[in-house]
Parts: structure tokens; C-alpha cells; sequence
């Protein structure tokens, strides 16, 4: 039976033992430290992201990388010897034992050696014997200072392998907006909100077994991340409002208003020629599975929506910003799938070069009556270029209003800058979305396609004005990153959210009647002594404006809400249940006594017909998140 190698190297260990020369030794760990500093020195005062790791970088990860471009026998040389100098620099206890000695390594049929072997004469004391349990697969081979210094040094920083990095993520949002008195702040105003990207997080959470941090719970977007059965408009208006008032299911002394807008669905042969460029994230931080690989899926799954008639283009962002694929007929699948297949994540993120490019390649694609949009896809990592963000909104505000929009698709964990992503969703009029799963970027690309990507109202505010003669206090669940001023109603050059075809807006307030025992706070001492004028049968005053796509001035749609207070229908309860969801998240003072059970049970009981599941895996979310609160 040939002789195993390893074993001959085991049995070779145990004679000779060189003399150690203290000059060579002095200067390999004088080289050791000089390496130590120089990774040290790698980092930046930017944000720590994937393309860019924190300082010090493991040296040993660069080494695991260098060894995957070796031959199979030449990396096990390599790194064995590499392994002999780790523990004599970083173990004091070993420095006083000698070296094992050179032992050419051999293959299993042949006495000649498979590299030569290297001399690494800095060792610092002889090492004993290896324990038995190791001997027979021990292997040793030595590398001279210069050689060492050759191999490392010659490795750039960013061809280093990288370690999972430290959680960067950044989410945008706002302190809980507060009880507000009718009699002293009547009136309510916001900008309508379609994006669901916040649902998506908090589930993407939860399924890993963690509570979702609290700035990523945004209430308005969990509650619109679900379809509700509201009546669609009967006329040419671009959506109809749905008002209700039902009691709160977390407090049995105020009151749960519903305003709900339901957008008009125009028919697929009416629907302009759509302009569409994906602005893809291809830097080093895109490398995951749920990140370049699931994107590509996700728009795999797009194309089969688009129509001959409609073009696609593609830029790509990473280091510099290029365009892979020039406009296309949607109907040519085989090009543009080529094109998607040929990208690779790597280089750092010139995310503010990529959407220039992406503006100019819409620019050229651009024709009157058509939809163009650009649908930039990242996890956030917005790091390099982007200097000045006020410059880079009003860039994006001016393509707005140049007809060009902007949606924004974030993708994988751990770094993902959500603040960033909705301030250019906001201003770029599109929406923005958070895609963990082929499930979800079906629902967003695929169901949800065409209120995605074409308009029927831009500029959407809502305003509520309480009669203070029927309403003590209120509030607004969620929107507090979409608060408008009283004044910027009526101010067409203030931008708001955009509806799109066939898409909802959900609102809810909580509102206190007057004389309930769940007012909060006390009347003035010496307010004006006038009492509160206005209908008693009327709770508030709806004001809605928008402009249709491509226009400049705004049109108005009112009408009073009644103080009726109704039994709450399936789709309201739903909502509720969410909305009380999101508050127990977020660890809301205005839902005591109200826990994970309760909102469980409100969900669990409105499910309604449910075809894609939606209201279902809540609820099964919910109560993941009970057995999470409890383990914590």
C-alpha cells in the first residue's frame, strides 16, 4: 500500500528541529506588525458598507482569497505554512517551541515532490511532537520572510475577501405624531403614500427570528401594503374616497375614522407605451444571494408583463456608471435577458453617475404620450458620489417634472439604506418598495405592475378639518414622514405622493369625542370662552387635491364626513388590526392594555376572500411576533 504523505510527514516531525536564527525572527514579526498597520489604514470616515469594509480588514480573509486563485495542492502547501506563522505571531505560549521540520509534500503514487519546499527561517523556538490525534495528518512547510511579504503585500485591499460586515441600515421615519386639540389645531394635512417597502422589512425581520427595529415600522405602509374591496370610480375622477367611522378596537371610549381612495383601473389597451430603464446596483455589496441573483429573477418575472410596444433599457452602477443594454423592444426577451445574465456585483457604488446615466438614456427614449420611468434596483449602499443630496433631490425633482419618474426597489439586509431610498422615491414621484422574496417581487412587479408604473394623479394631499363641536382631540396613525403644512394644500409647487393606476390610499385617525372620559388632555383656564361652532352631526371636512399626470395646476374634491359611527365592515377591521399591529411594534403609548393577542384575533376574523394569501401570512407574522415579544 503506497505510504500516505501525511503520515510520513508525521513521523518526519518528530526528528530534526533547526536552529533558530533571532535576526530572521526579529524581522518577520517586525514584517508582521507593518502588515497589521498597513490593513489598519485602510478604511475611511465614510459609512461602512460591503464595497467598503471597516478598518482592518482580516488579513487572514485576504489570504483566503489569494489561495482560491492557487492550484488545489499549491493552496494546501501555502496555507499550511501560512497556519505555522499565525500561531507563532499570535500565541506567546508557542514561542518558545521549534519549528517542525521541511518536509516536501509528495503525491499518493510518486516519491517526488509536488512544490519545492520553503525555507521560512524566522520561526521563534522548536515545536514539540504533535499530539496523536493530529500526527497523522500533520503537514508543515515553511515560507522566507521575503516571500511572505510578497504574497500579502501584493494583495489590494479591495480584492480581499470580506467578512460579513456590521449592520449599517438606516430607516426613515419620525417620532409617533401626537394627540392633537381640535379646538386649537382643527386641521390635518398629508401627502398620500403608496409604498409598502416598510411591510416587506418588518416581515423580512421576523422570519429571522428578530423584533424589527422600531424606525422601520412605518404604519401607513404596512396597512396600504394590502388590497382592500373599495368601490372604484364611476365617473372620469382619477380615484373616489370611502369614509367610515367605527369604534377603535383598541379603546372602546374613541372612535376609528377611515379615509380610503381607491384609484381608477384603466383598461390594458388604453394604457400608454412605457419607457422603462432599470438603474441596477452591480457594486461589491450587491454579491448576496437576496440581492444581484434575486433581482435578476425579479425582473425575469416583469418582462412577462411588459407589452411588444414598450422599450426596456439597462444601466448599471459600480465604480462608474454605464449603459449594458440600449432601449430594446420589450417583445426581444432573448436580448434583454442576455444582458441581464451577463451582470456581476463588484466595485463600489457611484449611485449618483448611475442615475444621471439612467436619466439620459429616458431622455432619448422619451416620446410624447408615452410613460417613462426609471426603476432603480439597490439595497441602498449609496456611498460614492453622493456629495451633496440637496443637489442630487432637486436633480431628481427636476427630471420629475420633466415627465421622467423614478421608483426605487431595495433588496437584501444589513446595510440597506431605507432613508435614502425614500427621499429619492418621494421625490422622484414613484414608489418605493423592498423585495426579500420572488413572492414579493411577483406581487410588486408583476400583480401590482401597472399601478407601479403609470400615474393617474400626482400631487395627491388629503386635509381634514375636525369640528371641534363634535371632536375633542385626534390623531393620525403613521404619515409622520409625509406631514404636510396647512399651507402647502393649496400651494401647487409643494410635491406630494402619486396614485397609481389601480392602487388604494389608506388613512386612519383616532379620534376623541367630545365629553368622552378618554380625552387626555384638560381645558384651558382662560382659553376663549366661546364654545366650538359647527353641525353636530358633522365629524369633519375632506379636502383632496391632485393634478392629473403631466399638468401643472391641481383640482379640488370635497365633501363632509358625517359623525355616524358605524359597525366596522371586514376591510376596516383589517386595516385596524395592522395599524394596531404596527403600533405594538413600534411600542406605541396610545395602545395600553391592547397586546399581540388582540390583534391577532382582529385579523384572524377578517381575512375576507384573501386570493393571494396577503391577510393570511400576517397574521401568522403576528403571531411570530407574540412569540418573539415573550422570548425578550
Amino acid at each position: 500500500m503506497t505510504d500516505d504523505p501525511l503520515d510520513r510527514l508525521a513521523r518526519e516531525m518528530t526528528r530534526a528541529t533547526p536552529e533558530v536564527d533571532p535576526a530572521a525572527k526579529a524581522r518577520a514579526l517586525a514584517l508582521a506588525q507593518k502588515n497589521f498597520e498597513a490593513r489598519q489604514g485602510t478604511g475611511s470616515d465614510a459609512r461602512p458598507m460591503s464595497d467598503r469594509p471597516r478598518q482592518g480588514a482580516g488579513f487572514w480573509t485576504g489570504v483566503r482569497t489569494m489561495l482560491s486563485h492557487f492550484p488545489t495542492r499549491a493552496a494546501l502547501v501555502t496555507s499550511t505554512g501560512l497556519v505555522a506563522v499565525a500561531l507563532v505571531v499570535t500565541f506567546p505560549a508557542l514561542r518558545d517551541m521549534g519549528p517542525p521540520p521541511v518536509v516536501p509534500l509528495t503525491s499518493d503514487d510518486s516519491e517526488a515532490p509536488l512544490v519545492e519546499p520553503v525555507v521560512i527561517d524566522a520561526l521563534p523556538a522548536p515545536l514539540p511532537a504533535p499530539a496523536p490525534m493530529l500526527a497523522d495528518r500533520a503537514a508543515a512547510v515553511k515560507l522566507s520572510a521575503p516571500q511572505m511579504e510578497l504574497a500579502v503585500g501584493a494583495m489590494a485591499p479591495d480584492a480581499l475577501y470580506r467578512p460579513p460586515e456590521a449592520d449599517t441600515e438606516a430607516f426613515a421615519n419620525a417620532d409617533e405624531n401626537p394627540v392633537k386639540i381640535a379646538a386649537e389645531a382643527p386641521v390635518s394635512t398629508f401627502s398620500a403614500d403608496v409604498d409598502t417597502a416598510s411591510w416587506a422589512v418588518i416581515r423580512s425581520s421576523i422570519l429571522s427570528g428578530m423584533m424589527p427595529p422600531k424606525d422601520a415600522v412605518r404604519i401607513e405602509e404596512m396597512v396600504n401594503y394590502f388590497p382592500y374591496d373599495l368601490a372604484a370610480p364611476e365617473d372620469d375622477t382619477p380615484f373616489r374616497p370611502t369614509v367610515t367611522l367605527t369604534q377603535t378596537p383598541w379603546n372602546p371610549d374613541t372612535r376609528l375614522l377611515r379615509i380610503a381612495l381607491q384609484g381608477r383601473m384603466p383598461p390594458v389597451a388604453e394604457r400608454p407605451p412605457l419607457n422603462l430603464v432599470f438603474l441596477i446596483d452591480t457594486s461589491g455589496s450587491m454579491q448576496d444571494a437576496d440581492k444581484l441573483p434575486l433581482l435578476k429573477q425579479s425582473f425575469r418575472l416583469m418582462l412577462s408583463e411588459l407589452r411588444p410596444e414598450d422599450q426596456v433599457a439597462i444601466v448599471t452602477y459600480a465604480g462608474s456608471a454605464g449603459e449594458v443594454l440600449a432601449p430594446t423592444p420589450a417583445g426581444d426577451r432573448a436580448t434583454i435577458l442576455a444582458a441581464l445574465d451577463r451582470l456581476e456585483a463588484g466595485g463600489s457604488t457611484a449611485g449618483q453617475e448611475g442615475l444621471q446615466q439612467a436619466y439620459a438614456t429616458a431622455a432619448k427614449m422619451q416620446a410624447e404620450g408615452e410613460v417613462s420611468r426609471v426603476l432603480l434596483a439597490t439595497d441602498g449602499d449609496f456611498n460614492v458620489g453622493l456629495s451633496d443630496p440637496a443637489a442630487l433631490e432637486k436633480f431628481i425633482a427636476d427630471r420629475r417634472d420633466e415627465g421622467v419618474y423614478l421608483s426605487v426597489l431595495g433588496f437584501g439586509r444589513g446595510n440597506l439604506d431605507d432613508a435614502t431610498m425614500q427621499a429619492l422615491a418621494q421625490n422622484g414621484n414613484g414608489q418605493a418598495a423592498y423585495i426579500d422574496t420572488l413572492m414579493e417581487a411577483r406581487k410588486v412587479l408583476v400583480d401590482q405592475l401597472t399601478g407601479a408604473l403609470f400615474p393617474i394623479a400626482d400631487d395627491v394631499k388629503v386635509q381634514v378639518e375636525f369640528n371641534p363641536a363634535a371632536v375633542a382631540e385626534y390623531r393620525l396613525i403613521g404619515y409622520e414622514t409625509r406631514a404636510l403644512n396647512r399651507e402647502d394644500f393649496n400651494n401647487d409647487r409643494v410635491d406630494a405622493g402619486e396614485i397609481g393606476a389601480g392602487h388604494a390610499v389608506t388613512a386612519l385617525y383616532e379620534v376623541t369625542p367630545v365629553g368622552s372620559p378618554a380625552v387626555l388632555n384638560d381645558p384651558l383656564r382662560y382659553g376663549a370662552g366661546d364654545a366650538p361652532s359647527g353641525p353636530a352631526d358633522e365629524l369633519a371636512f375632506l379636502r383632496l387635491r391632485y393634478k392629473a399626470p403631466g399638468t401643472d395646476t391641481s383640482q379640488l374634491i370635497e365633501q363632509p364626513i358625517p359623525a355616524t359611527v358605524t359597525e366596522a365592515d371586514t376591510e376596516t377591521r383589517f386595516a385596524a388590526a395592522i395599524a394596531g399591529f404596527g403600533q405594538l411594534l413600534r411600542g406605541s403609548d396610545y395602545v395600553t392594555g391592547w397586546g399581540f393577542g388582540d390583534a391577532i384575533a382582529l385579523a384572524d376574523g377578517a381575512t375576507g376572500s384573501d386570493p393571494f394569501g396577503y391577510r393570511r401570512e400576517a397574521v401568522s407574522l403576528m403571531r411570530l411576533a407574540d412569540s418573539l415579544s415573550d422570548a425578550n
